[in-house]
Order: C-alpha cells, then structure tokens, then sequence
C-alpha cells in the first residue's frame, strides 16, 4: 500500500464555476476547518487548480472585496498551477516535489491523485514530518533535514499564524451573535414602544381636530379624551423613555463589541510583519484575549494583573501571535476547568509577561523539546508542532528569551522578557 495514501483526507473538492462566497462559507464550516487550501476539479474529476484561505483571506480584505468579488466564479482566483502529487510515489519523491513547489509562506496543502484523478487533500506539515521520522535512521541526512527545516521556519511563521485564525473565525462569529442577539431584541422593543407612542399620536390629533372645529360638541370632546385615555392606559411615558434610553445605551455598547472584534480579528490577521512600533504589552494581550475569548471562556477563568510597564520597540502581530499561541496552549492544557494567570512587569532593563496555567502539565521529558519544530504532544490533526518553535523564534527576533517551568498535575508558566532597548534582527 502507498505510504502517501495514509495522508490523503477526503475532502469534497470545488467546481470551477463555484462562486468565492460558496467557497468562503465552506471554509467556515467543521469540515475544512483544518484545511488550508482545496482542490477545484473539472467534471472529470481531474484537478484544474487549487485555492486557498490566503487567496479569500487577500479578496475580502480589499475594500467591498466580498461586494466586488464574492459572486465571481473561483476559477477566476484559484491557482491553475496544482501542487498535485500521485498517491503512487515514493515518500522522499513527494517530500522534493512539494519542498521544490511550494509557496512560501506556506498557505497551501497539496493534492493527492490516483491515475490523473482527484484522491484527497494532503497536509505539507504532514508529509514533511513523516520525511523527517523515515530519514532519522541516518544521523548526517537527519542533521540535513533539521537544517532544511530551521532555515524554513521563519518562513512558516505566517502560515501558522493564518492556521491559527482560521480556528479562531468559528469561535469570533459566535461571540459576535451575542451582542448581535441583544441589539436585535432591543430594536424589537424599540419598534414596539413606538408602535404604542403612535396611537397616543393618534389620539393626540384627534382630540386637537375635535377642539378646534367650529361644529364640536362636549360629546365630541369627552370621546376624544376617552380614546387618548384608553390610548395611554397602563402606559407610563416618563419611565418608558427612561427605559427606552436604556435600550439605547445597550445597543450601542452590543455595536461597540461587535466593531470590537472585528476589529481585533483584523488587527491579528495583518500581513505588515516588517512593521516595528512603540508598543504596550498590557494591549496586545487583550487583543489576544479577546480573539480567544470563545476559545477560554467555557472553561478557564482569566486573572490578569499587569502592571503599569513601558513601551516596547517590537513588531505588534507578531507578539499577538505569541500571546494568543500561549493562550490557546493553556486552554486546550485544561481538561474541565481551570484558571489562568497573566502577569506584567517591568525592570530598569526589560518588559515581562508571565503566562500561567492549572492545566495538565508537560513531563520533564518533554519539557526540553517543546521548542523543537515539529513537536508537539497533542494527537494527529490538533497541533502542527510549530507553535512553541515559532514563539520561540519570534521572541528570540525581538532580542528576547522565553522560560518555562511545569509541573505534571500541577499546570505550566511561561515567562516572556523582551529588552526596553534592542534592535530587531533583520529576519524580523
């Protein structure tokens, strides 16, 4: 049997003439959530192209790009080169194809065919580890791969930090129909209070008619102020427009939320990595927080105590990226429930953030290799293994160092110093 057809997942392909907000949705749902890219197959189910979450991701970040774009057909986006290999191909074959092919950085998976036919969509992490297990037999090939796979990492930042918003977009959606869900009900209220505003309008006019024709009798005038009785019944204005002013307040703060998070979801996911600022630590962890705020919230309470630190001179998507890789670590490390502690702090020479957690711990064997690339404990479609080793390599860009201490049972802190004077290196 194959060794490629281990990798192959079956995931229902495109048609060319699928729309880019079909695709889109699609991306959303559960079944390619772990996806970066998918096949576009013809009606001989023979691949013709491929498109990808950072090719959605560049169309809707344009300006009324879903406006613009979203009904076009995908065979107008979709990259027509497919980085396509046959299931039938030897491991190391397919490893130099897909390492010789592929774009850096890595936003795609590569496909799977079976006789010129759509098989499956194949991880590239995948397959470049399965590389890494087969050539640790020879000690001189397996020093070759860890080069070949340290050199790359810089470059698989971004694509780790696109995996790790698109987990992050279910979890933002839900916490947008929250405040969604109020402001909605609010304006039913709102159209209700009005509705009743308008028969005591109603009422109003027709008593103001009634008093000023010349034919009106005290009959007249009795049934006018009867009906705007009955018209204000069991209705008291003065605590409606209090309450009504309530609703207001609730609606704008649900509008502030919502602009609150799509806004944070933008700030994460920009692409300017090269850009270097004056930044607060204390903001970039709520702006983590707040992307993984759906992904924490059922099961870890957050403490933060973050003092009153400086600024530092650092590249601000790439900390959130940390932070939120530490954040999302620590709520997957908790079983049920837990805490989890963020403290900030400052010294004459350095800025720290120490992220803590009561979750299960890393054993002492692993502990010195959880910054490894490639590593990682979780089970088979959960984790890349280049979190921590991004983490780590974009804190050591800042001039900075990373400490970790665990306890199995117990939980784990991190502790993040980055210097208030450094240069950043120029593969920042």
């Amino acid at each position: 049997m194959s060794v490629l057809r281990a990798f192959a997942a079956n995931i229902p392909c495109f048609k060319p003439t699928d729309t880019i907000n079909t695709v889109a949705d699609a991306f959303l749902s559960a079944t390619y959530k772990n996806c970066l890219s998918v096949a576009v197959v013809n009606e001989h189910n023979q691949p013709v192209g491929m498109i990808s979450r950072h090719q959605l991701n560049d169309i809707f970040l344009k300006k009324f790009g879903r406006d613009l774009f979203g009904e076009r057909a995908v065979s107008d986006f979709m990259r027509k080169d497919v980085l396509a290999v046959d299931v039938d191909s030897s491991l190391s074959t397919a490893a130099a194809f897909i390492s010789a092919n592929m774009v850096f950085p890595l936003s795609e998976d590569f496909v799977l065919t079976e006789n010129g036919c759509y098989l499956g969509m194949a991880a590239v992490l995948h397959l470049l580890s399965a590389m890494e297990k087969q050539i640790s037999q020879s000690s001189a090939a397996l020093n070759r791969a860890y080069k070949q796979l340290s050199s790359s990492q810089a470059q698989l930042v971004q694509s780790e930090k696109m995996a790790a918003l698109g987990q992050m977009v279910a979890g933002v959606a839900h916490e947008i129909n929250t405040p969604l869900g109020y402001v909605n009900n609010n304006i039913e209220m709102v159209r209700e209070f009005f509705g009743q505003i308008q028969f005591i309008v109603q009422a109003h006019e027709q008593l103001s008619d009634t008093l000023l024709s010349p034919d009106t009798t005290d009959i007249d005038i009795a049934e006018s102020l009867a009906a705007l009785d009955d018209a204000k019944m069991d209705m008291d204005l003065t605590q409606w427009f209090v309450d009504l002013d309530a609703l207001f307040n609730d609606t704008f703060y649900g509008v502030e939320q919502i602009s609150e998070l799509v806004t944070g979801l933008k700030d994460f996911s920009r692409l300017d990595q090269a850009v270097t600022d004056n930044v607060s630590l204390n903001d970039c962890i709520d702006s983590a927080l707040l992307i993984a705020r759906n992904t924490l919230k059922y099961k870890v309470e957050v403490i933060k105590q973050l003092g009153n630190i400086p600024k530092v001179r650092c590249t601000g998507s790439q900390i959130n990226q940390v932070l939120l890789n530490l954040f999302t670590n620590a709520a997957q490390a908790v079983k049920e429930k837990g805490y989890l502690l963020i403290k900030t702090w400052s010294d004459a020479s350095a800025v720290y953030v120490s992220v803590q957690d009561t979750g299960c711990g890393i054993p002492a064997e692993n502990l010195s290799r959880i910054f490894d690339p490639f590593f990682t404990t979780k089970p088979v479609g959960e984790g890349t293994g280049l979190g921590l080793s991004i983490t780590f390599k974009i804190i050591q860009q800042h001039g900075g160092s990373v400490r970790v201490v665990s306890e199995v049972g117990k939980g784990t802190r991190f502790v993040i110093a980055l210097p208030l004077t450094q240069a950043l290196s120029a593969a920042a």
